[in-house]
């Protein structure tokens, strides 16, 4: 299996710190590549962390606030200065479509053909990942202007047990077709089926929620992510500020974790208010309503999967 893990390239809000680049977020899941809310420096942050616009396989935009889009232009430049061949998919909000071609043809420069955009509309859409290992969903937040989280979900599977299939005669090229088909006849002339030979293994997911209040789409969002990469963008005591602006606080990050029974909590998107004394009061406050792991970014961390869950 190919890597699975967050590359965070940049972990501050509306304005940029000595610390910390506007918002960008590299999740590579099996050989895909998907760029969450390229903000400015991006690219540079990409070779910082020597990741490549050859990995790319989706952009996925959750709305048009600079410090979430204005690195578009450079990442679609360089996805074509680099000869990428591959298609590369776009995900935004369609009602923002006409920042989008401003974006994506800001300056000028030898175009691409590889960028295939999906508008996304409504209060949730299924978006279309072809042939990858996973689907991938947008939800409508709630933020002043619109925006949408991202949700990425790999298909549940099965878990062979080499004692179950040995004790059956079940080897070799037998245990694929027994997984492909669901039964197979041992060479003892005994009919196995899958069941007999294996466990669930659920699928992997993976939330992604920027700027939003809480509402709806946040829960949706969250249920039941081994994963959830998630804005806290205030302190508690500014949950007033939170609420004007269509941001979330730590605490009500936490909470968003712990009703969607996630694994591991990623908090990110700081406000330039807050200086790095504070960041321990983001993980405290988190905390105080979610008991599970919660990891606080900095710029260019790498965030690992959490392991599968064995139901």
């Amino acid at each position: 299996m190919s890597a699975r893990d967050l590359l965070v390239l940049g972990s501050a809000s509306a304005v940029p710190t000595r610390h910390r680049n506007h918002n960008g977020y590299l999740l590579r899941w099996d050989g895909h590549a998907l760029l969450f809310d390229p903000g400015e420096g991006t690219q540079r942050q990409m070779s910082l962390a020597g990741a490549s616009a050859n990995e790319l396989t989706w952009i996925c935009v959750t709305h048009f606030h600079g410090d979430h889009c204005l690195g578009v232009p450079g990442i679609v430049q360089r996805v074509a200065r680099d000869g990428v061949a591959h298609r590369v998919d776009a995900a935004f909000p369609a009602s923002g479509a006409h920042f989008w071609e401003r974006l994506r043809h800001a300056s000028a420069f030898r175009d691409t053909g590889v960028i295939h955009e999906q508008p996304v509309s409504g209060d949730a859409m299924e978006l279309d990942t072809g042939d990858a290992p996973f689907t991938l969903t947008a939800h409508r937040l709630s933020h002043p202007v619109e925006s949408y989280g991202y949700r990425l979900a790999e298909p549940d599977g099965v878990t062979m047990l080499p004692a179950e299939l040995a004790a059956r005669g079940v080897r070799g090229p037998l245990v694929r077709r027994l997984q492909q088909e669901g039964s197979v006849v041992a060479p003892d002339g005994r009919t196995v089926t899958l069941a007999e030979c294996s466990v669930p293994r659920p699928g992997q997911r993976v939330a992604f929620v920027m700027d939003t209040r809480l509402c709806d789409g946040v829960a949706a969002l969250a249920d039941g992510a081994d994963m959830l990469i998630i804005e806290s963008t205030f302190l508690d005591e500014d949950a007033a500020l939170a609420a004007d602006y269509g941001h979330l606080t730590a605490g009500q990050a936490g909470k968003a974790a712990a009703e969607g029974d996630v694994r591991r909590l990623v908090l990110t998107h700081f406000s330039e208010r807050y200086q790095a004394e504070d960041e321990p009061r983001f993980v405290e406050q988190a905390a105080a309503a979610f008991g599970g792991d919660i990891v606080l970014v900095h710029d260019l961390d790498r965030v690992p999967m959490p392991r599968r869950r064995r139901d």
